[in-house]
């Protein structure tokens, strides 16, 4: 990604004469009112000498302001990001170019990107004299800790005389965004509940409808099977007519995520919220590559991408857009004001969600009740259950998790839900694959039940 220019008349943006004048130094000032009092002095003494001294204090920061006002550089300058997406706690670096267009060399410049604080100090770089023509390249690096949206720029040209009386800083209008994604872990091949559906050696066909009689024809196309005619479709249409062909049936999985602000005690890239976040990009992430219809959603009811009726990612899109169109959603969501569970509810209870995996916060009982029976209109229901007081403490204080969460865990489990608890400091990896381990204990020991 780059990005750049130069303001109108080719030179960056600057200020009036008055700008000029603010940009006096420290040094600058001092000669200004060292001259002034002299001036001062000499006219009430009467010592002619004395007022010319002053007039030259005075006169050099004035003079030099007034150069470096009408400086006449024309300069270009472009950003580019290394990459302009990268996980939390991953650096990426920007390349800065600048080219000087005009037939004059410039002076020493002194180059600035305003970055913001979480990225890490303001770079500065100073530039040697450029040759008409010429162009100069530096880079720094970027790194945060806190996923998120960050604007870098704009460029800033700091310009300075020889004396160091005056400087004046000249800025540019373009700016790029850098975005930081949650961390992504990668996540074992475990075959989970309503996997039957994908591609793969678990896929399945289905015809459009059960019955023979049924079956609904298409009309021929050249390169058509002639075993595939439906004869009595073709007497009925008067044109030839075939069995509608086998589909492969996409997987479907919809990733619930619970973000209500009252769910989730504590902040920073350490806190139970935004462990539930990150385990949410690695569950995408997975599934998308897995070759799964993949749909984003929160407690409010919101989906991500939204494409369609279902709001899922559909097989025509790619699966690195829509992760990178759910990993951007992921890097700046933020707590809802909702209490409830309920929107998300109404939106499951619409149809056939495939596979769901949920990552949910504090549950009271309703929550606990209103979460439970979205497990009904799933192929397989995989929750994990933070509990934000367990991650509020100190981790030496929590030597499991407390009688509330067990008991959330029980209704989850009941209603058809593979739950586990997350204690702090684990990994969604360690749970994914103990999510397989408790699904396939349950699918054995039911099968025993069945046999007996």
């Amino acid at each position: 990604m780059t990005q750049g220019g130069t303001a109108p008349g080719g030179r960056p943006e600057q200020g009036g004469p008055l700008t000029a004048l603010a940009g006096l130094t420290t040094r600058g000032r001092s000669f200004l009112a060292a001259g002034i009092a002299a001036a001062i002095c000499a006219y009430v003494l009467g010592q002619g000498a004395l007022l010319r001294v002053g007039l030259l204090l005075a006169a050099l920061p004035l003079v030099c302001a007034a150069v470096l006002y009408r400086t006449r550089y024309r300069v270009a300058g472009s950003r580019r990001l290394s990459p302009g997406r990268v996980p939390a706690g991953s650096e990426a670096r920007v390349h800065l170019r600048m080219d000087n267009v005009s037939r004059l060399p410039t002076g020493l410049l002194m180059l600035q990107d305003r970055v913001p604080y979480v990225l890490g100090p303001r770079p500065r770089f100073v530039l040697d004299r450029v040759e008409p023509g010429g162009r100069r390249e530096v880079s720094y690096r970027v790194r945060s800790d806190l996923r998120g949206r960050y604007r870098l720029g704009p460029l800033q040209l700091r310009l300075t005389d020889p004396f160091g009386l005056c400087e004046l800083t000249r800025s540019f209008s373009t700016y790029d965004t850098l975005t930081v994604i949650p961390r992504v872990e990668p996540l074992p091949p475990v075959r989970l509940t309503g996997e039957a559906m994908g591609y793969g050696d678990g896929r399945q066909r289905s015809l459009a409808l059960a019955g023979e009689d049924d079956v609904i024809p298409r009309g021929y196309r050249h390169g058509d099977d002639l075993r595939r005619v439906h004869w009595r479709s073709t007497a009925r249409y008067g044109e030839l007519m075939v069995r509608r062909e086998e589909q492969p049936q996409r997987a479907r999985c919809t990733v619930l995520l619970d973000t209500r602000g009252i769910a989730f005690q504590g902040t920073g890239p350490d806190s139970a919220f935004e462990w539930a976040v990150s385990g949410a990009a690695s569950a995408l992430v997975h599934l998308l590559e897995r070759g799964f219809s993949v749909r984003l959603l929160t407690d409010t009811g919101d989906s991500v991408p939204g494409e369609g009726a279902s709001g899922f990612a559909g097989a025509s899109q790619e699966s690195a857009d829509a992760a990178g169109l759910m990993m951007d959603t992921l890097a700046v969501i933020g707590h809802s004001d909702g209490t409830g569970l309920s929107p998300a509810y109404d939106l499951l209870r619409g149809g056939n969600e495939g596979l769901l995996i949920a990552f949910f916060g504090d549950l009271d009982e309703e929550q606990a009740t209103v979460a439970a029976k979205m497990s009904r209109r799933s192929n397989g229901a995989l929750a994990f259950l933070l509990d934000s007081d367990t991650w509020g403490r100190e981790q030496t204080d929590v030597p499991g998790p407390p009688d509330r969460t067990g008991e959330r865990l029980r209704m989850l489990r009941e209603a058809g839900w593979t739950a586990l608890a997350v204690p702090r400091g684990v990994s969604i990896t360690e749970l994914w694959r103990e999510a397989d381990r408790q699904r396939t204990h349950v699918g054995v020991v039911s099968g025993a039940e069945g046999r007996s």
